[in-house]
């Protein structure tokens, strides 16, 4: 109750200062599921989940909460801050109780922002494609086309969910996990380039 009183809140502030479009929601999950977002500012996830319905438990490096305003409205939208220079195990642990209980996992599969616009896509860490088979969660690729800006519209696409099922009987090695984490980069790129296609129409 008190998450849909503070996105009602937020909602008319955000909207003006950054309007956002957001394409494919028929593809979210209502089940469990994995959202791999690509990373372009501190306002992604924010807006992602200011416009979909469902609450996600989102990773957020734990340097976002020390701001008081913009870490409350991380935690209300299901921040858990992480320590990127640690291996933060309670991180992990939160991550697979959340789909256990049927709910989204958000994450950004880089780990951090890629600062430089015309960069495409970081290297995809380890830690999604392993969450992944490890709870046998679908995936769902979201793309943000460029870096949130006030007043400038703001484009988000939402792809099909699709499972690293090819992985579940394997052993989670340092080859397995790295195979895995080229399907999800190419899952990812590929809904960049709808995108473009259907720009160029």
């Amino acid at each position: 109750m008190f998450y849909q009183i503070a996105k009602f809140i937020c909602w008319l502030p955000l909207s003006i200062l950054h309007p956002t479009k957001i394409y494919g929601k028929k593809n979210l999950p209502k089940d469990k599921a994995i959202i791999s977002c690509n990373h372009r500012s501190n306002w992604d996830y924010v807006l992602f989940g200011l416009h979909t319905r469902r609450k996600n438990v989102v990773l957020a490096k734990k340097e976002l909460f020390k701001n008081k305003f913009f870490g409350a409205i991380l935690k209300n939208f299901g921040g858990v801050p992480i320590d990127r220079n640690a291996n933060d195990i309670n991180a992990i642990k939160i991550c697979m109780k959340a789909l256990k209980e049927n709910k989204h996992l958000f994450i950004f599969p880089e780990g951090t922002r890629l600062k430089n616009e015309e960069d495409i896509l970081g290297e995809i860490k380890s830690g999604i494609a392993m969450i992944a088979i490890k709870t046998k969660s679908p995936i769902v690729p979201v793309w943000v086309e460029r870096k949130p800006r006030i007043f400038r519209l703001s484009k988000i696409r939402i792809g099909q969910p699709f499972e690293l099922s090819q992985f579940y009987d394997q052993k989670l090695d340092e080859l397995t996990l790295k195979d895995a984490c080229l399907v999800i980069r190419e899952k990812m790129l590929e809904l960049r380039e709808l995108g473009l296609k259907k720009k160029q129409k």
